[in-house]
């Protein structure tokens, strides 16, 4: 309990560290220390250290070898850490296990997005849509893609969705940012 009250407040690392600690004492159900390790791993990530939630989850993957989110967790912190290719072995791990997660594939998309895949990461943010036509993480990447290829109009469409879906938030934010980026150099 006192680990989510300091997530709660905000206290990321401290809580981190603490599910750290809980996993190190509890020697008897290895199950709960990769739940506890996989929490500290999420709480790294709030903190924004991004090695520490690999190697955490990473151990916790040893724990429970496969586990789809213990997998998403570290693919995600992958990616924070720019290692793309590493978070994209992790995603296709969890598309093998679970071919319909649309938030795999979105993280997917943008990982293959990063490696110059662009075909590929379309495909990807396609499929998540086809799952899911109204997934936030999907339409942004979708835009971004489109952008990159010149296709403005589909690209503002995608944006403004993301926008009229969730009007606030990270993807919010990027989608308003890159509506201003196209909408400067329109008028350049």
């Amino acid at each position: 309990c006192a680990a989510y009250a300091l997530i709660q407040l905000g206290l990321y690392k401290d809580a981190a560290a603490h599910l750290e600690r809980l996993a190190e004492r509890n020697n008897e159900k290895p199950a709960f220390n990769a739940q506890l390790l996989g929490q500290a791993s999420q709480a790294w990530l709030l903190a924004n250290i991004p090695d520490r939630a690999v190697a955490v989850a990473s151990a916790a993957l040893k724990l429970r070898p496969g586990d789809v989110d213990l997998l998403l967790d570290r693919a995600q912190a992958r990616a924070q850490l720019g290692d793309y290719a590493g978070a994209r072995t992790d995603l296709d791990q969890v598309i093998s296990k679970a071919p319909e997660h649309a938030d795999a594939l979105a993280f997917r998309a943008a990982a293959k997005r990063y490696m110059k895949d662009r075909a590929g990461a379309l495909s990807d943010a396609e499929r998540a849509l086809d799952i899911e036509f109204s997934h936030v993480a999907a339409l942004l990447e979708r835009g971004n893609l489109r952008r990159l290829e010149g296709d403005d109009n589909g690209a503002r469409a995608d944006w403004l969705m993301v926008l009229s879906l969730q009007p606030q938030g990270e993807a919010a934010e990027a989608a308003r940012q890159n509506l201003e980026k196209m909408d400067v150099n329109v008028g350049k």
